[in-house]
This record gives C-alpha cells, sequence and structure tokens, in this order.
C-alpha cells in the first residue's frame, strides 16, 4: 500500500513526543478550518511523495540510535494521519515496539480507524479545537460529533493517560472561558494532561 506524504522532519527534540522523533507528515484532512496550519497537505498539488510503510521505515531507521536512546521515535501528523490506520499498523510491523509511534490528530475520523490504532499508538496528540459543537463546527466546518465519540471511546478504553490534549485559543472563535469548560468536559471523562496554546496565523475574513 502506498500514501501521500507531505514530507519527513527528522531530529525534532521534545516538541511532537518524548525525546527525539521524527514527523509525518500526510496529505489530506477531513476538516476546513479557518486558520488551517499545514494548508500544504489539503492542496493535491502540493509537493509530496507516494510512499509505502517499507519505504518509510527504510529511510528513517537511520536515526533509531536517537529514538532508542531518548525514548523517540515517530509522529505522524499531517493532514490527518488516522485515516490511513492500515498504513500506520503495517509500520508498526516493520519498526517494532520499541519505537514510541505518536500521532497528531483531530479525531474526526471513523470510530474503526482509531479502534485499529489503539494497540498500536504510543501517544496521542488530540487537537480538539473547542469541546462546544457550535464554534467546532464555525471554525472547522464540519460537527464534532465524532471527536467526541473517539474521546469517550479513548477514555473507556483506560487511554486518557496516554493522550495530550490540546486547546487552543482561537482568534475570533473562541475564549478563555470556552476553553476551560472543554478542560472542565474533557477532566469528567478523564484525561488529565492538557497544551493550552494560543494559533498565531493571519486572520482571514469570516
Amino acid at each position: 500500500m502506498k500514501s501521500e506524504i507531505a514530507g519527513v522532519s527528522r531530529l525534532r527534540i521534545a516538541v511532537d513526543g518524548e525525546g527525539v522523533t521524527t514527523l509525518v507528515g500526510f496529505m489530506a484532512c477531513p476538516l476546513k478550518c479557518r486558520y488551517c496550519l499545514n494548508p500544504q497537505t489539503l492542496d493535491a498539488e502540493s509537493p509530496h511523495r507516494e510512499m509505502t510503510p517499507e519505504q518509510l521505515y527504510e529511510e528513517i531507521r537511520k536515526d533509531e540510535l536517537y529514538f532508542l536512546a531518548t525514548g523517540g521515535g515517530v509522529t505522524f501528523g499531517g493532514g490527518e494521519p488516522l485515516l490511513r490506520p492500515d498504513f500506520i499498523r503495517t509500520f508498526r510491523s516493520q519498526c517494532g515496539p520499541d519505537w514510541k509511534l505518536n500521532a497528531e490528530t483531530s479525531l474526526n475520523v471513523p470510530e474503526d480507524n482509531v479502534r485499529a490504532l489503539m494497540p498500536v499508538l504510543d501517544h496521542w496528540i488530540i487537537d480538539i479545537k473547542d469541546m462546544d459543537p457550535g464554534i467546532y463546527q464555525r471554525y472547522t466546518g464540519r460537527d464534532n460529533s465524532r471527536v467526541r465519540g473517539n474521546l469517550k471511546l479513548l477514555a473507556d478504553a483506560g487511554l486518557a493517560d496516554r493522550c495530550t490534549i490540546r486547546i487552543p485559543h482561537i482568534p475570533d472563535y473562541n475564549s478563555d472561558p470556552d476553553r476551560d469548560r472543554s478542560i472542565s468536559e474533557l477532566e469528567a471523562l478523564g484525561f488529565r494532561t492538557f497544551d493550552r496554546f494560543e494559533y498565531k496565523t493571519k486572520r482571514k475574513d469570516k
């Protein structure tokens, strides 16, 4: 199987997971965020490569010593990496259990995709945008029912401690009280690790 890879960024330190990581960005995303941070992944004409999991592993394995020494590994991002569960599962069979595999995801994907990767991923970095359905709809153009369902799925499976939930302040869309409400709702599900930050992007006309 092949997937469209937007880019491979090596030797990242403590920004996409523990230790030294390599970030693999996939093309395509189900969302249409007003301030998309990786717009090149939405444009089929953007430069990218088609790679198999085996080819990706052969390219990345040169940094294995860094991964093993620091407890690092590979972080899949995008775009939306959870659109490609079979690719990630096959990659895990190539690299074995010693590399940490992380995913940066919106969780706005079918439940089956999440279930397929629950035994495979070591850490989930989840950008929920905002838990409020109205705010989420205005910002992404989609509803967040899948996000909510998949968060509950991870929590019910006892994986909340393997998740970092990103809670952004999105200019013109949410506020600090909105973020506080999102965190309270997520804490009620059992999540405890949050990353509050602010999108630093050029604003678009509403």
